[in-house]
């Protein structure tokens, strides 16, 4: 009779690292946020950007990144923070939705965190209820709340109006 070896139990599966995945953390008025690291295409400075008439509010306008226009989203707004002056110097995280590019603007960008799938936890109901809305779930760090964002919902302005 054949015994079925749980996985954990087989051999060669000792050193076998646990499933982690790699976050890029970005921070908008102290909050620490982080979004798929598979999904950045870029991390810009400061840029140009040029206002789209009648756009939504959370729309900063566009830029031109290596000659293809991008849409830039202020995520500050999209969280329902306040918005920032007109000297803003923060910096954007382009991400790509349905074949168009999106440079998320947030305040800062930090270090890539690789971080194990099992400590990732759903929305606490005392999370905010915007960000609820955008947010994939959380990491409890040692010293700071870890809140990963959907990017998918994050840009889709249909779901929000």
């Amino acid at each position: 009779m054949n015994q079925i070896v749980p996985a954990s139990k087989r051999p060669g599966t000792e050193l076998a690292a646990p499933e982690t995945q790699d976050y890029v953390t970005m921070f908008i008025d102290g909050q620490m946020f982080g979004i798929a690291v598979l999904t950045v295409q870029d991390v810009l400075g400061p840029q140009k950007i040029t206002r789209i008439p009648l756009a939504p509010r959370e729309v900063a306008g566009s830029l031109n990144l290596r000659g293809r226009i991008v849409t830039a989203i202020d995520v500050r707004l999209r969280l329902g923070l306040k918005q920032t002056g007109d000297d803003f110097k923060g910096m954007s995280v382009v991400v790509e939705q349905g074949g168009e590019l999106y440079s998320l603007m947030v305040d800062q960008v930090g270090e890539v965190l690789s971080l194990p799938v099992a400590k990732f936890e759903r929305n606490p109901p005392t999370l905010d209820l915007v960000w609820r809305e955008f947010s994939a779930g959380i990491y409890r760090l040692d010293d700071k709340l870890l809140v990963v964002l959907d990017v998918a919902k994050l840009l889709d302005f249909n779901r929000s109006e």
